[in-house]
C-alpha cells in the first residue's frame, strides 16, 4: 500500500531565473500532489538560489518528482529529505490589538510561554513573531485567536541537512572535476 502520509522536504539548488517556481509547481500539479509550503532564498553558493518545497506523498512519487526537477535546465541539483534528516523552521507574524495586551495579562504570559517576541507596538496593534515548527506557530495562533487576530502570516519551511557535508557543494565540485579535462583538451586545439 502506498503511504501518502510522509511529509517530504525537497531542496532545489538552481540559477536564479524567472519561472523556476512555476516550473516546480507544474511538476507537483501534474502528479496531483499539493505543495504544503514553498520558500526561496539565496544559498551559501554565490549566484545559486535554494528553493525549499514540502509535500505529502509516497517515496516513489518524491523520487520521480526530484528526477523531473533535475531535468529543468536551470536546476543544478535537487534533494529530498524526511523530517529526521533536516533541521527546519518556519516564522509566523501575528498582529493583535494592543488594547487586548494591556487588558489581558494572560497575553503577555502567552507570548513568554510560546517563546515569541514582540517586534512592534503601536496604540492600535502589536506585532508578535514566533519561530518554530508548524505545530508551534499554529498553537500560538490558536491562543491569540481567542483575543482577536488582525493579521497573520506564516512563511514556508527553511531547512538545512543534519549531515556534516554539503551535498550540493560536493556535487558541484565533482561536476567541475569531470568538466576540466574536456576544457583542457578543447583549449589545445
Amino acid at each position: 500500500m502506498t503511504n501518502y502520509n510522509t511529509l517530504y522536504t525537497v531542496t532545489v539548488f538552481s540559477e536564479n531565473r524567472v519561472g523556476i517556481i512555476h516550473k516546480l509547481s507544474i511538476i507537483y500539479t501534474r502528479r496531483k500532489i499539493n505543495i504544503e509550503t514553498i520558500s526561496a532564498s539565496p544559498s551559501s553558493i554565490k549566484g545559486v538560489s535554494k528553493i525549499t518545497v514540502t509535500a505529502y506523498c509516497s517515496k516513489d512519487d518524491i523520487i520521480k518528482i526530484v528526477q523531473q526537477i533535475e531535468n529543468i535546465i536551470e536546476v543544478l541539483k535537487a534533494f529530498y529529505y524526511t523530517d529526521d534528516e533536516i533541521v527546519y523552521q518556519e516564522i509566523a507574524l501575528y498582529k493583535v490589538p494592543t488594547i487586548k495586551l494591556l487588558e489581558e495579562p494572560n497575553l503577555e504570559s502567552i507570548i513568554r510561554k510560546h517563546n515569541a517576541r514582540i517586534l512592534e507596538i503601536t496604540h492600535e496593534y502589536t506585532i508578535v513573531e514566533k519561530t518554530g515548527h508548524y505545530d508551534e506557530t499554529e498553537a500560538l495562533f490558536y491562543e491569540f485567536n481567542k483575543y482577536g487576530i488582525r493579521q497573520f502570516a506564516r512563511s514556508g519551511r527553511v531547512a538545512v541537512t543534519r549531515s556534516p557535508l554539503e551535498y550540493v557543494t560536493m556535487y558541484l565540485d565533482n561536476e567541475e572535476k569531470n568538466r576540466r579535462p574536456t576544457e583542457i583538451w578543447n583549449s589545445r586545439e
